[in-house]
């Protein structure tokens, strides 16, 4: 048997794979890993990758083939591969594009080279009610409305569909982008947003036009839309997750483009227009009077001769607006998120509807050319009061999280982190508002949550950004979308169970670049030996898998090491 002690793989027969952490080729293999395998676990010195169907379809429609992705294995194996690995990595590779969906003048056809493949699909009970017709042996005619439905049926038989039946153009809209922003800063593409403008976009051919771009927060995601804006040359629907993303989105497409404010719409609870740029937020789109009723804002996929429909934050799309856009496959659509993590498991349904993956950039890169700040991760543990463990003994599952969060120890914590990083801007964020507001009257300081009015929220986000403010708390409604560039801290005191999702979204927060260069610190308060700290280590795992180094820490050792006071 081969052995290589000093490679950091190892590579099981039912394709999960071990990673040692310790090994000096840990960094480089982890890079190639997570193009096509996702990380399950990360303890200290082993941690554990899958491969499986829809990370390798993922991977295949990037042009990643199965020959590189079993070379990256046998480059960093400690052992021989498993026989079985192989042949399962080439057979799921295969899979995808072996059903093809093209257009020929009104009809839709599904196609394969091997006609067992569409006699088998179509008699299963799933597609059966798409089909209009089979032409011949290889190809079958189905119904223009269910062009979607069928691309998700497919997928979740194992037979992935590689789509080009086109798209529609849209009704034309000129847009260009400023070399100089109406901010004064100069304004250009970066060469990985250029990048994955480009490889979405593909020419404007068949093989683009639909597909995720990953990338961090702070990292652009915005801006990549913009770019894909100006291949297009069309009108755009932009679906965002709130009306400050959605204001967030209107400020950049008019500081560094050249539509006009008359050009741009906003479609939301407060506002309802349609306009050539229009952008909308998934809650008025998936509200309705009753379960009974239909959702009565979609008819604005219809409103617009829209070219492009963009999906920020795609990794939150809510099941409803998912299943209208099976219904949209002729519009173009581009994904944007910092993680395609759906804790509903419906990443099959993002693959599917919206696009597959198209463009991925490992978080530490970014870092490492210093266009996102430079974080450290820290996980401080505290114990549970000895008054609230006889309440944490009788409490159900959920409730033994609540009083675990809520611990009010952590409000110790919170100060001294306060006094430690004291003249720096820094974000408090928790899930649990009581919790929320009794930290910010201790402090003395704001908090933004859901009932706090937008016009509140603009006030103080924009005393944030100026420096006026230097301390908010914050519920989960600050998780997505909202720019503040100069936060370089966040305390995280409770959250939405093991939500891998969540903590992208709250790193995020402090990982736009600082003009001084300085570290970003991002802290998680757990309570120790509870239910709190099994969630957080499902949290771990994705900040685990994008590179970062994940420090866990006695909170009495923490201050002890900084000449602080201890807890109590």
């Amino acid at each position: 048997m081969n052995y290589n002690p000093e490679n950091p793989l190892i590579i099981q027969s039912d394709l999960t794979v071990l990673l040692e952490v310790i090994s000096p080729k840990y960094e480089e293999a982890r890079n190639e890993l997570v193009r096509f395998a996702e990380l399950e676990k990360s303890p200290e010195h082993m941690h554990t990758y899958r491969i499986h169907p829809l990370s390798l379809w993922n991977a295949a429609a990037s042009k990643i083939t199965a020959d590189e992705i079993i070379t990256v294995l046998e480059t960093y194996s400690k052992y021989e591969i498993p026989q079985n690995v192989g042949f399962e990595i080439n057979e799921a590779i295969a899979r995808y594009g072996k059903v093809i969906l093209s257009r020929e003048g009104d009809a839709f056809i599904l196609s394969s080279e091997d006609a067992l493949i569409i006699t088998e699909v179509c008699r299963h009970k799933s597609v059966k009610p798409y089909i209009e017709e089979k032409l011949n042996a290889n190809r079958v005619r189905i119904a223009q409305l269910y062009r979607g439905h069928i691309k998700q049926a497919l997928t979740r038989l194992g037979y992935p569909v590689k789509d080009m039946a086109g798209y529609l153009k849209g009704t034309a809209l000129a847009i260009s982008t400023r070399e100089t922003a109406l901010s004064g800063n100069s304004f250009g593409f970066r060469d990985y947003q250029e990048e994955a403008a480009d490889i979405f976009h593909a020419g404007g051919g068949p093989d683009g036009g639909s597909g995720t771009i990953v990338l961090p927060c702070g990292a652009g995601k915005t801006i990549v839309g913009i770019a894909a804006m100006t291949r297009l040359q069309t009108q755009t629907l932009i679906l965002t997750t709130n009306i400050t993303a959605s204001r967030q989105w209107q400020d950049e497409l008019i500081d560094k483009t050249d539509l006009t404010r008359e050009q741009i719409g906003e479609y939301s609870g407060e506002i309802k227009e349609i306009k050539p740029v229009t952008v909308a937020t998934y809650n008025i789109l998936t509200y309705r009077k009753s379960r009974e009723d239909d959702f009565p804002h979609f008819a604005i996929f219809n409103q617009g001769n829209w070219g492009l429909i963009i999906y920020d934050e795609v990794h939150l799309l809510p099941a409803p607006v998912f299943r209208f856009t099976a219904e949209l496959q002729s519009r173009r659509r581009l994904g944007l998120t910092a993680t395609l993590v759906r804790e509903d498991g419906l990443e099959t349904d993002v693959f599917s509807l919206i696009g597959p993956k198209r463009y991925d950039v490992p978080w530490r890169e970014l870092e490492a050319k210093g266009w996102i700040a430079t974080a450290e991760c820290c996980e401080i543990r505290l114990p549970l009061p000895q008054d609230l463990r006889l309440d944490y003994a009788v409490a159900g599952g959920r409730g033994k999280f609540r009083i675990a969060a809520e611990n009010p120890d952590k409000l110790h914590i919170i100060k001294k982190l306060l006094e430690q990083h004291e003249g720096e801007q820094i974000l408090v964020i928790g899930q649990y508002i009581g919790q929320l507001e009794h930290i910010a009257k201790e402090l003395n300081a704001p908090i933004i949550m859901g009932k706090t009015p937008n016009e509140e929220r603009g006030v103080l986000y924009g005393e944030f950004r100026s420096g006026k403010r230097k301390l908010l708390i914050v519920s989960k409604v600050a998780n997505f979308a909202i720019d503040l560039p100069d936060a370089s801290v966040a305390i995280q005191i409770s959250g939405t169970f093991g939500s891998r999702q969540e903590e992208a979204q709250r790193l995020g927060r402090i990982l736009r670049p600082k003009s001084d260069g300085s570290i970003a610190y991002f802290y998680s308060l757990v309570t120790r030996d509870t239910r709190e700290q099994e969630f957080a280590r499902n949290r771990q795992t994705f900040l685990t898998e994008q590179g970062y180094r994940y420090l866990i820490k006695d909170a009495n050792e923490m201050f002890e090491e900084l000449g602080l006071e201890q807890t109590t």
